[in-house]
């Protein structure tokens, strides 16, 4: 009899345990994961990271941007998007060579372009950074502010540059005049 009764409460048990379809559409609906809707796509990455950017969440966006890249490949759009992220994380190198490819595939893509003149300007180019200004404004067609002022800037900076005198050399020698005595001597 005990074994009859265990093998009843066996049973029921296994029973009771029933495979992955056991749970009922609505048991199952209301265990689903909030927001999450499989039979759909997901936010564009590119709009994600943009708003991340502006929100000055640099990292984040660069994430946002990398998983863009996933899905849409290495376009113009994405490239000038993660050169953005780059410049603001302050990785100068990877900016500028992350905008130049981005400028390969789209000569016009102005973005790109005025982005690249912002990092010739961080590293201190500043001529060559006006003729990327200069490109970039005039693809704009001069409608965007942000592009007019940094080509403003560039123009005087880089004249700037050019009109510096070059400091004057002052030679110094050092001259040992008897015992311990030491004089310093200048060509003026």
């Amino acid at each position: 009899m005990t074994r009859g009764l265990v093998f009843l409460l066996l049973c029921a048990t296994l029973a009771a345990c029933g495979g992955p379809d056991a749970l009922s559409r609505q048991a199952s609906e209301r265990n689903a994961p909030f927001g999450v809707d499989p039979g759909r796509n997901g936010i564009d990455g590119l709009l994600v990271g943009h708003r991340l950017l502006a929100a000055g969440e640099s990292e984040l966006a660069l994430r946002a941007y990398l998983r863009a890249a996933s899905e849409q490949g290495m376009t113009a759009d994405v490239l000038s998007a993660l050169g953005s992220a780059n410049l603001r994380l302050g990785r100068l190198n990877q900016a500028e060579q992350l905008l130049r490819r981005a400028i390969e595939l789209d000569p016009t893509f102005v973005p790109a372009v005025n982005n690249l003149g912002v990092v010739l300007m961080e590293r201190g180019r500043a001529p060559e950074a006006r003729l990327v200004f200069q490109q970039a404004f005039a693809l704009d067609s001069g409608a965007t502010d942000s592009i007019r002022e940094n080509l403003r800037r560039a123009i005087a900076k880089s004249e700037a540059s050019l009109y510096v005198e070059p400091e004057e050399r002052h030679a110094f020698s050092l001259v040992r005049r008897g015992q311990g005595q030491y004089v310093l001597l200048s060509q003026l």
